[in-house]
């Protein structure tokens, strides 16, 4: 992750978010996934927050349902690209409509000790400082408040990268966090008591070019620096199609995500934590 040909152009993915917009809930189909788990880890808490950010929104699946489940609470929702929250308006209601902040998650534009719960489904992966982020949300969020997360680990679409070093030595997928390192960036932002869980989810495939289709109109692009810089070549990208065949199952091609699950809280003022190896 500290690789620099790893680095992601913020200004590209603010840009590809933008396009897709109109139609990104078309292609969605494993963000949509992935939100519904997450909401349903908030059934394991008792807390009823007054305020709620809803980081990395996109078009406001995570925030809509905030809404309907605190009704009390006032909700924010946050994303990079202006398009998404304009499409996030548009889907909601008149009643109790969050508001919109168009913003970066790796310096939030919310004063110290403010928000009661921030949620975030699969956005920490478009960051390129992971502790920082965590820096952040340790700051923002008020003594007692909770955070919980979900992001992409380091086997998400894995069989598409493989199939891609076939072809050329660019950078086609994103590096993404691997989960002990998420629990030690949660822990060094001084959040308490995190817990980080995984699973893999498979979508298929009738070939490789419905899968780039699909990224694409989630505005997965490639935005790295080690990004190849030049148009892929039909024959480039028949290595990619032949490699990719060594994966066909029960006539389809499988595609991996790596969904890591996390969840922290905010030590409350006046706490002392003292280390499992401190105490004799």
């Amino acid at each position: 992750m500290n690789n620099d040909s790893y680095r992601i152009d913020k200004r590209l993915v603010r840009m590809a978010f933008d396009q897709v917009a109109p139609h990104y809930e078309k292609h969605a189909v494993m963000q949509r996934e992935v939100g519904e788990r997450l909401l349903e880890r908030l059934e394991f808490i008792k807390a009823q927050p007054a305020t709620v950010l809803d980081i990395g929104s996109g078009t406001g699946q995570i925030a809509r349902a905030v809404v309907k489940r605190y009704r009390s609470a006032q909700v924010t929702a946050v994303d990079l690209s202006a398009s998404m929250l304009a499409i996030s308006r548009a889907r909601m209601g008149w009643w109790r409509r969050p508001a919109l902040v168009c913003g970066d998650m790796e310096c939030l534009p919310f004063g110290d000790s403010t928000i009661d719960m921030v949620l975030s489904n699969l956005t920490l992966q478009w960051c390129n400082d992971m502790e920082r982020v965590f820096r952040e949300l340790h700051r923002v969020l008020k003594p007692g408040g909770v955070l919980f997360f979900s992001t992409f680990g380091p086997d998400t679409l894995k069989e598409l990268r493989a199939s891609w070093a076939t072809a050329d030595r660019f950078n086609h997928v994103n590096a993404f966090p691997d989960m002990h390192d998420i629990g030690d960036a949660m822990l060094g932002a001084g959040l308490s008591d995190p817990v980080v869980d995984r699973e893999d989810l498979t979508l298929t495939y009738k070939d490789v070019r419905h899968l780039m289709r699909d990224l694409k109109g989630i505005g997965a692009h490639n935005v790295t620096a080690g990004r190849p810089r030049g148009l892929t070549t039909p024959r480039e990208l028949g290595k990619v199609e032949e490699a990719y065949e060594a994966y066909r199952c029960d006539e389809s091609l499988p595609a991996t995500w790596e969904v890591i699950y996390g969840h922290a809280w905010m030590s409350r003022r006046g706490s002392v934590e003292i280390p499992v190896d401190g105490i004799r």
